[in-house]
């Protein structure tokens, strides 16, 4: 019988590299894919400069990237293509993000980032070259259609893939899904990938490690105006409260030696509210999302498990679908107070291992 033919993704690191091995392993025929979605510097060309990508910039390291991941699929002998998905990534993520920003919101660029263009551009590449299959080297499980948490929980990444439609789930492959990370490290040294020991990429996708507020004010003007406390006594100044998310507290700039945190963000009078780290006024028990993706869509009111954001531990609660301005919603009672809800950011539903779906927090 002919072998199934799957396109990976291959970023460069030890995760997609063990991948491939694994599927060859497996009696796949492989093909590796890099995504070419950002060149320039992190930040790009300025607005101004709406025709260009980024050539004009010192490069961010994309090179260096491809180069790794040509080097493993040479070693595995795989075929190995250049996807130069760079404009759809402006279009689809990145102007999304300064988009969220500047209405006050604070968006996650990564699950964007894998709706549209790592499970979308991607899959429409694989069935351009009669691929059945596409990979990747993400920390998450598929079982008959459905996505599933991956078995290293302090790996798993299903909190940024709640967004991907769920049409396609059945057609990708997680290798590493039941690994950990030290087990696939291992398996790189027994590949014989000189990405074996390779530092873990961070920061924003497929653009890097940035300062945020950088990155922004490549854009966004500076708005200056009052921090002010719950009480309103203005005890600071801040650059514009498109820069700061409910919860933080690094880069406040405040004296006086007490810190605070961002509980509120008041666009419309430049207003940044702040509290202690543990006024009532930084945690919440409800919220509402919308946006809503179901791999499983369940019967409501239901009873489940929550998380609103990466790595936080499930959070039991009961979920309601409501109408919220004229689409479908959900209505989040959690069964103890949250910190920092954040309008714009992920909140991504679960039963036991089973990822049921997600939404836009509102």
């Amino acid at each position: 019988m002919p072998k199934k033919k799957v396109l990976l993704g291959m970023s460069g690191g030890v995760d997609s590299s063990v991948s491939a091995g694994l599927l060859l392993e497996s009696g796949y025929e492989v093909i590796g894919a890099f995504m070419k979605n950002w060149s320039g510097s992190v930040c790009g060309p300025r607005q101004t400069d709406t025709g260009e990508v980024g050539e004009m910039f010192q490069e961010c390291g994309w090179k260096d990237e491809r180069r790794d991941a040509a080097r493993v699929a040479a070693k595995l002998d795989i075929p190995f293509v250049t996807f130069d998905f760079e404009k759809d990534y402006r279009r689809d993520v990145v102007e999304y993000l300064f988009r969220e920003f500047e209405a006050g919101r604070t968006p996650n660029p990564d699950v964007m980032c894998n709706k549209y263009i790592k499970f979308e551009r991607f899959i429409e590449e694989a069935d351009r070259l009669g691929c059945e299959y596409v990979a990747t080297g993400h920390y998450a499980r598929e079982r008959k259609g459905l996505l599933y948490t991956a078995a290293d929980s302090n790996k798993d990444q299903t909190y940024f893939l709640w967004a991907i439609n769920p049409k396609v789930v059945s057609r990708i492959l997680f290798p590493i899904g039941e690994m950990i990370k030290p087990e696939v490290r291992k398996k790189a040294e027994e590949f014989g990938l000189e990405v074996a020991h390779k530092k873990d990429s961070t920061g924003i996708c497929f653009v890097g490690e940035v300062d945020m507020r950088t990155f922004l004010q490549e854009r966004l003007p500076k708005d200056p105006g009052h921090v002010i406390t719950l009480e309103g006594e203005k005890i600071g100044t801040h650059e514009g409260v498109s820069f700061y998310t409910i919860g933080q507290r690094h880069g406040l700039s405040i004296g006086g030696g007490t810190p605070y945190y961002v509980v509120e963000k008041r666009p419309q009078t430049k207003e940044l509210v702040v509290s202690s780290n543990f006024h009532p006024a930084l945690f919440k028990t409800q919220l509402t999302a919308t946006q809503l993706n179901w791999f499983e869509k369940p019967i409501s009111p239901f009873r489940c498990f929550a998380r609103i954001r990466h790595r936080q531990p499930l959070q039991p609660c009961q979920i309601e679908l409501i109408p919220i301005g004229g689409v479908e919603g959900v209505s989040v009672l959690f069964d103890e107070p949250q910190r920092a809800v954040t309008p714009g950011q992920s909140i991504v539903f679960y039963d036991g291992d089973k990822v049921l779906g997600g939404g836009i927090i509102e």
